[in-house]
């Protein structure tokens, strides 16, 4: 048997386009439903879903992960702050659709999105990671990103209150 950690999967990563849209809405209301991944309760509609796809699409900053002709994760990246002083930095965000954990997706996705971001001209990439989802932080890890700071109790979901661990990579 082989462990997971070590199991692939065939993946394609490409820039997503209006298509995805349902698939990677599905991922993400996935993880709003069940996870600490996003701060929110509330479910994205489709006309939600539209309107923050295509402000990705329009800045070129959204990515699929494919593999067999479905959409395992997606990948996005957007302005960190809205001030102009902050024009150079860039927050991402991955995600893989349940059941494709650990088999590389992320991998991939994080690896094409930051090359994205570089080719973009962009100065550094911030992760905002929940602190207990150590699986993302060791992925963020991975690709030289370093913990620059964890804020206290910043967000609740669930019941409880949740740190929010901040890392950062320098392009």
């Amino acid at each position: 048997m082989i462990p997971i950690y070590e199991r692939r999967c065939a993946v394609e990563v490409r820039p997503a386009h209006p298509g995805d849209g349902e698939a990677i809405r599905a991922i993400r209301n996935h993880a709003v439903e069940h996870s600490t991944a996003l701060w929110t309760r509330t479910p994205q509609s489709p006309a939600e879903a539209e309107v923050w796809l295509k402000a990705h699409l329009e800045r070129g900053s959204a990515l699929v992960a494919e593999s067999e002709g479905e959409v395992v994760g997606f990948a996005v990246y957007g302005p960190w702050r809205a001030l102009d002083g902050y024009r150079h930095t860039v927050e991402d965000s991955v995600y893989v659709r349940e059941g494709r954990h650990g088999l590389g997706v992320g991998s991939a996705l994080l690896a094409a999105l930051v090359d994205s971001a570089r080719a973009a001209g962009h100065h550094v990439v911030i992760a905002g990671i929940e602190a207990e989802n150590t699986a993302s932080i060791r992925l963020h890890e991975r690709f030289g990103f370093r913990h620059v700071g964890t804020v206290p109790e910043v967000g609740t979901k669930f019941g409880r209150w949740l740190d929010l661990t901040l890392m950062r990579l320098p392009l």
